[in-house]
């Protein structure tokens, strides 16, 4: 067996061994589950410290926010909140003010200034996440992320691309931003092997934010839809950690270009491990912030 990895060079060590031992000269994530197993395993102790402070973190943020708003309020703060910077992250105008008036209203009272794609597409993530927490008991498989992709691009894909199918895999090569993506084909193909492997990581007990961040970064890699890959990304990527009963992890606007880059250094250098670091710290960030806005909110006042 071979031994844990203590930082990224011996994690890509490890990678290139594995992959000649194999055969397999594909994605590691899209290997098979021995390659699956020992990459886990090897990255929970190379995050051994951020796993410690998380869970410190998140036993309080549990105990002093989630459990004493309440379970219905605490989804629905989290559910304006998530919606407003995952869709802005994709250039949506919205501000968490608007996100709120429009869930709270609905499709009756569009706040000013915003487009109506805009108001649409925002309703349309509001069924993805209903339908994401109404199905936490769902296999983690093709059907549930076809499924969210549907529901998060159902009544813009026709606009952004006419003769698209919400919920179908892409019938064509993608590009976004400066990226082109690979043979779309050879890409889709693999989706089936991410997410069973994806599931059998969960049934084995691996830690929930390394999983989300691995299937994250390998999903992102792949983009198998026509539009919506983020935004169903991001929704799915919370799908695991809800199911293990974790907060949300809501990426912020401002952090936007600390994500894509962590993102693009799965391209780059071939190792994933700078976005779970960031999304520990994402998380971390989260739930001090909280706790430190309630901290603060429950200081008395000197009215006179």
């Amino acid at each position: 067996m071979p031994p844990a990895c203590s930082k990224p060079a011996d994690c890509k060590t490890l990678l290139l061994i594995l992959r000649i031992a194999t055969g397999n000269g594909s994605n590691f994530f899209c290997g098979n589950v021995f390659e699956v197993s020992i990459l886990f395993r090897n990255f929970a102790a190379m995050f051994e410290k951020e796993i410690k402070e998380y869970e410190l973190v998140r036993e309080e943020y549990q105990q002093q926010i989630a459990d004493r708003m309440g379970h219905q309020q605490w989804m629905e703060y989290n559910e304006i909140l998530f919606s407003a910077h995952s869709c802005a992250i994709e250039g949506n105008s919205f501000t968490v003010d608007d996100t709120r008036i429009l869930r709270e209203q609905g499709m009756a009272m569009i706040p000013v200034g915003r487009s109506l794609l805009d108001c649409t597409e925002m309703a349309d993530h509001f069924r993805a996440f209903d339908y994401m927490v109404s199905h936490l008991e769902h296999p983690f498989d093709e059907a549930l992320l076809k499924e969210v992709n549907r529901l998060v691009t159902e009544h813009t894909l026709g606009y952004r691309a006419p003769g698209a199918v919400a919920g179908e895999y892409t019938t064509e090569d993608m590009a976004a931003g400066d990226t082109v993506f690979g043979d779309h084909e050879s890409l889709i193909a693999r989706v089936p092997n991410l997410m069973s492997s994806t599931q059998k990581a969960l049934d084995s007990g691996q830690h929930p934010m390394i999983v989300a961040a691995k299937w994250h970064g390998y999903y992102e890699y792949l983009h198998p839809f026509r539009d919506g890959n983020g935004r169903t990304g991001r929704l799915l990527s919370n799908f695991i950690l809800l199911r293990a009963n974790h907060p949300l992890l809501i990426i912020r606007l401002e952090d936007c270009a600390a994500y894509i880059t962590a993102l693009k250094q799965i391209r780059t250098d071939g190792t994933d491990e700078h976005l779970i670091a960031f999304f520990f710290r994402t998380a971390i960030a989260r739930m001090q912030d909280e706790l430190s806005q309630k901290h603060k909110n429950s200081l008395p006042l000197v009215f006179f």
